[in-house]
């Protein structure tokens, strides 16, 4: 796996080849099938929960007044769709656990 902290697609195929045993393509078509198919029920509108991990949660922002920092000038900000990730109490439980 990477080392300088960041999990790749790649990383992902390789843990699936490594301990399932799938070939290295099969890996990676089936990470790349498997993040398809969050990516669609996210562009739906559905949340996506992975248990022991946590929740993917898209929320709907009204519009509201910014301010732009250098001039002060008052913006509107149209309304907006986001995406917020909720980790799971076991997945807080173990991040913490291993600081």
């Amino acid at each position: 796996m990477a080392q300088a902290g960041t999990l790749t697609r790649a990383d992902l195929a390789e843990s699936l080849h490594k301990q399932v045993g799938l070939s290295r393509a099969d890996s990676a078509r089936l990470v790349e099938q498997i993040l398809d198919r969050m990516c669609g029920a996210l562009a739906n509108g559905e949340n996506v929960k992975i248990s022991g991990f946590g929740t993917f949660v898209l929320r709907d922002k009204g519009e509201r007044i910014g301010r732009n920092p250098k001039t002060g000038v008052e913006v509107p900000i149209a309304p907006r769709r986001v995406l917020t990730f909720r980790a799971s109490q076991m997945m807080r439980d173990r991040i913490v656990g291993a600081g």
